[in-house]
C-alpha cells in the first residue's frame, strides 16, 4: 500500500494516508486507503486536475480506484474535479448539495476570475457532481480495517465546511480551508466570520493536541498553530 508517495508528488502522512499540494492555488487533496475502499478528500479545480489525481491515486494503490469522495467546502479549487471519479460515493456538509445546484454559474465565474480557462471551467461545472450524502453532524465511514470520520464543524470559511479525521498512532485531520498555512485565511462572501472561531474550537476538540492538522492550503501544522489562527480570526472579526 505504501509505495514511494513522494515519487508521485504526494506527502505520506501515515500508513495509507497522504496528501498532494496541487499547483497554482496550493490546494490540498487528501487520500485515505482502507482494505476495501479508498477515500479522496477534495478533487481539484478542473476535470484535468481531477483525472490526474485519479491516475496518481490508482498508481499509488496498485490500481485500486477511489470509491468515496468528501468535499471540504463548495469552492471551485476543491470540487470541480469530482466528475473525473465516476461511480464514487460523494459526501459533503448538509446544504452543499443545494448550494452547488443553485450557484453553478457563480462557481464557474469564480473559477474563471481566478484564472481557470473558460472552457475548462464550463466543462467542469456542466459535469458538476452534487454530493449524494450530506453530513449534518458526524458520519463514520468504514473503509475496511480502517474507520474515518467526517464532521460538519462549520460554518466558518464557508457555510458548508466538512473535515475528515483519520485515527492512528497520531490522528490526521484534514481541515479544508478552515485552516490555511500558506497565507492568511480567506473570508469570501459566503464566509460566516462570527462562527469561524467556534468551528476551530470544535475541530481542536475532535482532533486533540497530538494530531497532525492538514490545512486546505499549505504545510501540515499542529494544534498550537490551529489555536493561534483561531485566536487571530477572533481578533480579526471581533468575536470571542
Amino acid at each position: 500500500m505504501d509505495v514511494r508517495w513522494e515519487d508521485f508528488g504526494w506527502e505520506r502522512l501515515a500508513r495509507g494516508v497522504g496528501r498532494r499540494r496541487l499547483p497554482v492555488w496550493d490546494a490540498t487533496a487528501g487520500l485515505v486507503a482502507g482494505e476495501s475502499a479508498v477515500l479522496l478528500y477534495d478533487t481539484g479545480s478542473t476535470l484535468v486536475e481531477g483525472a490526474e489525481l485519479r491516475t496518481q491515486a490508482e498508481s499509488l494503490l496498485g490500481g485500486r480506484r477511489v470509491t468515496h469522495i468528501a468535499l471540504s467546502h463548495p469552492h471551485f479549487d476543491h470540487v470541480l474535479g469530482t466528475a473525473a471519479f465516476p461511480g464514487a460515493e460523494v459526501y459533503g456538509a448538509v446544504g452543499v448539495d443545494s448550494h452547488l445546484v443553485r450557484d453553478r454559474a457563480v462557481l464557474r465565474d469564480d473559477a474563471i476570475r481566478h484564472g481557470v480557462a473558460p472552457e475548462d471551467a464550463t466543462r467542469a461545472t456542466d459535469a458538476l457532481v452534487v454530493p449524494r450524502h450530506v453530513v449534518s453532524g458526524e458520519w463514520t465511514l468504514d473503509l475496511g480495517g480502517r474507520q474515518v470520520m467526517l464532521a460538519n464543524v462549520g460554518p466558518g470559511h464557508s457555510r458548508h465546511d466538512l473535515v475528515l479525521l483519520v485515527p492512528g498512532d497520531r490522528e490526521v485531520v484534514f481541515c479544508g480551508d478552515l485552516v490555511e498555512e500558506s497565507g492568511d485565511p480567506q473570508a469570501g462572501p459566503d464566509a460566516i466570520p462570527s462562527r469561524w472561531p467556534a468551528a476551530l474550537d470544535r475541530l481542536l476538540a475532535l482532533g486533540g493536541e497530538n494530531a497532525v492538522y492538514v490545512p486546505g492550503h499549505g504545510a501540515a501544522v499542529d494544534a498550537a498553530f490551529v489555536r493561534a489562527q483561531r485566536d487571530e480570526l477572533a481578533r480579526r472579526f471581533g468575536v470571542s
